[in-house]
């Protein structure tokens, strides 16, 4: 193997790992959603909350009474979520912020989050790739 490819080797594998992660949660979190009586305007990723309507359009406001139970809102989260989050927190952090801005404007919380929290995952991991090459790269070195 050469050195170039050697450098290059965390840049490919945390990245993959990341994504990884992420994707187990989403299925873990698509099957439960799949599971429930009646799946529809909530999606839960792990223990958040994602809303497909975020303006009211197509599903009529939920009233909540003090009596009813979210058992998303009690449970924790499991070890490939904790792993994702914090692991990627920063990515996580404007993952939200995207979210709510673009939910604001009707998009789908849904949609949003599927489309740029692995993108920004991938960023993320990626820089933290090349940061463990470069470190690596100059101990050869000198």
């Amino acid at each position: 193997m050469s050195k170039s490819s050697m450098r290059m080797r965390w840049r490919i594998i945390l990245p993959t790992i990341g994504l990884l992660l992420f994707g187990g949660e989403t299925y873990f979190s698509y099957r439960q959603w799949q599971m429930e009586r009646s799946p529809g305007r909530y999606f839960w990723w792990s223990s958040y909350r994602l809303d497909s309507d975020p303006l009211n359009h197509h599903f009529p406001p939920r009233e909540r009474s003090n009596t009813e139970w979210d058992l998303h809102e009690i449970a924790h989260p499991g070890w490939m979520a904790i792993s994702s989050v914090l692991s990627g927190l920063p990515a996580f952090l404007l993952s939200k912020l995207i979210v709510a801005a673009l939910s604001r404007l009707g998009v789908s919380q849904v949609l949003s989050f599927m489309i740029f929290t692995p993108i920004l995952l991938l960023v993320w991991y990626y820089f933290l790739g090349w940061l463990e090459d470069s470190r690596k790269a100059k101990t050869e070195r000198g």
